[in-house]
């Protein structure tokens, strides 16, 4: 008789908990359907190296991409709010005046860091600065004022000797390939901050016609020439 007791307010104690928690659960019934949504997940293939060497290459160039990408970013962001801005002002005078607002603004995020990055960071920065807004960095600035103008070219360019014009493109360019695989990796896993591209591109065909091979042979001959110059 005790065994049965324990029985049933064991059962009760689930029965109550199942109550209690009656709105965690759907009921379905026969013939019903049910929609779930669920987060979109990205797959990507194992990379491939061609040595372990290859590895500390690739690493190199990520923190590179990692280091130049959150001022593709911001920059894009910028240039958006600034355009939509723009199209509602109809004063050519007040026009000016915002846009050089604008400008300091948009001087006092980048210049300092800007001018502490490497040749290739600064590569990098322009060509995600395509990536992000559909525009070369060049034409961006070009629909710009010449304050704007300025501002790029003694902080990129001149300090660089790159460009401006340099466009992104994964398909033909194996860097932009590289960069791309490195940020579509870290969108998958949430080290960076996800924007789709203002291009047309498809990574997923690229990186199959690609067999997800990495080539840093380009940065393998780059170090070499510095270690020879260093000597």
């Amino acid at each position: 008789m005790c065994v049965s007791i324990a029985a049933f307010c064991q059962k009760k104690e689930v029965l109550d908990s199942l109550t209690n928690n009656i709105d965690d659960y759907i009921f379905v019934k026969p013939g019903d359907s049910i929609t779930i949504n669920l987060n979109e997940i990205t797959l990507l293939p194992k990379q491939k190296f061609k040595s372990k060497d290859d590895i500390r290459y690739y690493l190199w160039f990520r923190r590179k991409v990692f280091k130049a990408y959150p001022y593709a970013i911001l920059a894009s962001k910028r240039l958006d709010s600034l355009n939509v801005r723009l199209s509602k002002i109809k004063s050519k005078p007040k026009k000016r005046k915002y846009t050089r607002q604008v400008q300091k603004y948009i001087e006092g995020e980048f210049t300092d860091q800007i001018k502490k990055m490497t040749k290739t960071e600064g590569r990098i920065l322009i060509k995600l600065i395509h990536r992000q807004t559909g525009e070369t960095a060049f034409n961006n600035i070009k629909e710009l004022r010449s304050g704007w103008k300025a501002f790029w070219y003694n902080t990129t360019a001149n300090l660089f000797k790159l460009s401006l014009k340099d466009e992104y493109d994964p398909e033909n360019v194996n860097e932009d390939y590289l960069i791309e695989d490195i940020l579509q990796r870290a969108f998958r896993d949430g080290t960076l901050e996800s924007q789709k591209t203002k291009l047309e591109f498809d990574f997923s065909d690229i990186i199959l016609k690609n067999k997800a091979e990495i080539d840093v042979e380009k940065y393998r001959v780059m170090f070499s020439k510095m270690k020879k110059k260093k000597k």
